[in-house]
């Protein structure tokens, strides 16, 4: 089948402003198309069909999982904001994958929900000038939320899109989108684009000490920081579910070199091993099966009560084995959650080695 074709391609968040940004241009009778962006730290596919029943945008997703890991891994050009959120490249790398798109669908230009001065770190005009030039879209990028407080493009400047109606906001005042949202007759209003894992302290640290321990994460590795619990021992790295949501995540990371622990006669999380420097010794893996058996109410009772072992399955790939552990968290390996202070010193080296 031939690829629908469309008059733009906008990036899409999610949030309020990606959309209004979109909305603003098909009421000119353009057709748009959303690109919503998935990596293993920001992405939301399952709201597609959401934004199409409400909003009425049509909308795909697309994985740059790789693309964007190897951004973060050979350093973002521009830096990181307060913890480890790469803004300015982030919008580089999703704008040239835009770019790249632009002929499979037949589309004339690129939107993005951008308004001046509303994001300290990516949305300050020099910045937007910034990603603009690295991105190399200076021909094809229209801002149509705050259009009017930037140099006309060509799109405006041809007639393509209509500069009289287009918006000219600016700041960090979000009154205008609400009363924009309020005209379209929205009866559900998304927050401001966020939900980045990489602008808040708890992912920034999981995410180093990973990246400490190996030196290329793959991007299911990241996917994996982020569920459950989080314990590390030195270059072991225990990961297990707080919830049966969580264990449905780290299910879905399992890899055939990993070593999956659950309790068998007893409710409890599932956990996973994952052997980063050289494999683990029977010694660890024993250790690390009674720190989770402490974390089902129901084992650790029966062996406080009894003063028997539980029994803890232990698969990997196609072979399995049971151990009989103690529940306990007072273990041999001192396991640990990351910790903030971790960031603010892998940066301050990372900037050392880098000057």
């Amino acid at each position: 089948m031939a690829t629908k074709q469309y008059d733009a391609l906008a990036l899409l968040s999610g949030g309020l402003d990606s959309i209004l940004a979109v909305r603003t241009i098909m009421d000119q009778g353009l057709s748009v198309l959303g690109l919503h962006y998935l990596t293993p730290f920001f992405g939301k596919p399952h709201l597609i069909p959401f934004w199409k029943d409400h909003y009425g945008i049509d909308a795909v997703a697309v994985d740059i999982r790789q693309k964007y890991v190897d951004m973060m891994l050979d350093g973002p050009s521009q830096g990181y904001g307060k913890w480890l959120n790469p803004c300015i490249d982030c919008k580089i790398t999703m704008l040239e994958h835009t770019l790249a798109l632009l002929p499979e669908y037949g589309a004339k230009f690129i939107i993005s929900g951008e308004v001046v001065g509303q994001r300290p770190m990516s949305q300050r005009e020099d910045a937007l000038n910034l990603i603009t030039k690295r991105a190399d879209v200076r021909s094809v990028l229209l801002r149509p939320l705050c259009a009017k407080r930037l140099p006309a493009t060509p799109m405006e400047e041809f007639g393509l899109v209509d500069r009289d109606r287009l918006h000219g906001w600016h700041g960090r005042g979000r009154k205008p989108q609400y009363g924009l949202a309020e005209h379209y007759g929205f009866t559900e209003i998304p927050t401001p684009a966020g939900g980045c894992c990489l602008a808040e302290i708890q992912g920034a640290s999981r995410f180093v000490q990973l990246m400490i321990h190996k030196e290329r994460p793959t991007p299911n590795d990241f996917t994996l920081a982020r569920a459950g619990r989080q314990y590390w021992a030195g270059s072991h790295w225990l990961t297990f579910g707080r919830t049966a949501d969580d264990n449905e995540a780290i299910a879905a990371c399992i890899e055939p070199a990993d070593h999956v622990l659950k309790l068998k006669d007893f409710p409890g999380p599932l956990a996973l091993c994952r052997p980063l420097a050289g494999d683990w010794d029977p010694e660890s893996l024993r250790d690390a099966a009674g720190f989770v058996a402490s974390y089902s109410g129901k084992a650790r009772k029966h062996a406080e009560k009894t003063g028997e072992k539980v029994a803890v399955s232990i698969r990997r790939g196609d072979n399995a084995e049971t151990l009989e552990v103690t529940p306990t968290r007072d273990t041999r390996l001192a396991w640990t959650e990351p910790q903030p202070d971790i960031v603010k010193a892998w940066k301050k080296e990372q900037s050392a080695t880098d000057g």
